[in-house]
């Protein structure tokens, strides 16, 4: 679902109640996110797992589900993102922030059937123009994964492929095994 709204300004819509599925602000208009259905919500998970078994015991970076990133005058909420340890925000007591007014490090992407695979790409092409390190746009249908790198370089990657991560995150991990995790 997208409604345009002309005369709403990204702090107007932070003050919005939460939509179930989550809304976006981009571009200034608000747009619902698709239903999460099962492989979206199956890859989802285990990569939030993969990411944390390896960075957040370390305290090297930390991956959420679903979490909301405002800046660059959008208001985004990728499936994944990963923010490195010295970047999350923290309240004074040492508790993690409810927002996250900044850009994550790394934003991970799934495409839903029927989703505007050029929206998703301009969602994690805003990211990489506002200082996220490394996007992926993974689409089950194609079993492929887009890989977006500094400066928008983008690269298309499949079957046996050595993923990129963040530096410092010992994740090893291909495209197949990705899809694999599809497979009960």
């Amino acid at each position: 679902m997208s409604t345009a709204t002309q005369t709403l300004t990204l702090e107007e819509f932070l003050k919005l109640p939460e939509t179930k599925p989550a809304s976006e602000f981009i571009n200034r208009e608000i747009v619902q996110k698709p239903m999460p259905q099962g492989e979206h919500s199956l890859i989802q998970g285990e990569l939030c797992e993969a990411i944390n078994r390896v960075a957040k015991s370390q305290k090297i970076a930390c991956a959420f589900p679903e979490l909301c990133c405002t800046f660059g005058g959008d208001s985004v909420v990728p499936d994944v993102v990963v923010f490195r340890w010295e970047r999350i925000p923290v309240r004074p007591s040492g508790r993690i922030a409810n927002r996250f007014e900044l850009h994550p490090d790394w934003s991970i992407e799934i495409l839903s059937p029927n989703q505007s695979q050029t929206k998703v790409m301009g969602k994690l092409l805003h990211c990489s123009q506002h200082g996220t390190e490394l996007g992926w746009l993974i689409d089950p249908e194609e079993e492929s994964i887009l890989v977006v790198f500094p400066e928008q370089r983008v690269q298309l990657l499949s079957g046996t492929a050595q993923l990129p991560t963040l530096s410092g995150i010992a994740l090893e991990l291909t495209v197949e095994q990705v899809f694999s995790w599809l497979t009960l």
